[in-house]
């Protein structure tokens, strides 16, 4: 028997199991493919727009471009976003900026976000906590990562839904005082 007829003998005979890995190896990378654009994209420009309730202050915020957040824009948007109570100022998460992006996008507006609440000092959220059973005492307010929102011209209902749809962060919805929480905690809802 020849050395190369050995080795053909050793080798794992086509089957079912072996097509099958061959597929599923085939469309992983046709997937991969199919994502290229999707990351294209996330290279983009990332904008949002606010306007504050209770300052009335205004920010476009293009807060991603060319593949990077943008520190001197998420300065802005923490500011603007600050304890308008106090004064307080904390880091925003961008993450939670990435879903009101997608919020946006899901909504097709490009109204600015009307916010209610952005961070909350440690001595705002303990005397909202004392007033309402419905402000948590370790609030993701406290860590810069919540916010309350409308979306002008849009249903508050209707936006707690594509807010739930994205499958990030908790999403709180609150008909009666016309305004959604997100965040970027676990996903959960209330």
């Amino acid at each position: 028997m020849s050395r190369h007829l050995r080795y053909k003998s050793l080798a794992p005979q086509p089957g079912r199991r072996g097509f099958l890995k061959a597929l599923g190896a085939v469309c992983g990378s046709l997937g991969s493919l199919a994502a290229v654009p999707a990351l294209a994209a996330d290279r983009g420009s990332r904008c949002v727009s606010f306007v504050h309730t209770h300052t009335g202050e205004t920010l476009r915020a293009a807060y991603f471009t060319d593949g990077s957040y943008q520190a001197d824009c998420l300065a802005r948007v923490d500011h603007l976003l600050r304890d308008f109570r106090t004064g307080d100022v904390h880091p925003i998460d961008p993450a939670l900026l990435d879903i009101l992006f997608d919020l946006q996008v899901r909504a097709d507006r490009d109204e600015p976000f009307q916010v209610i609440c952005g961070y909350r000092s440690p001595a705002t959220n303990a005397m909202l906590h004392r007033r309402s059973e419905g402000v948590a005492v370790h609030s993701m307010h406290l860590e810069g990562r919540a916010i309350d929102i409308r979306l002008g011209g849009f249903s508050t209902g209707a936006l707690a839904s594509h807010a739930r749809a994205l499958g990030r962060g908790g999403v709180g919805y609150y008909p009666q005082s016309d305004f959604v929480h997100v965040d970027t905690g676990r996903v959960r809802s209330w």
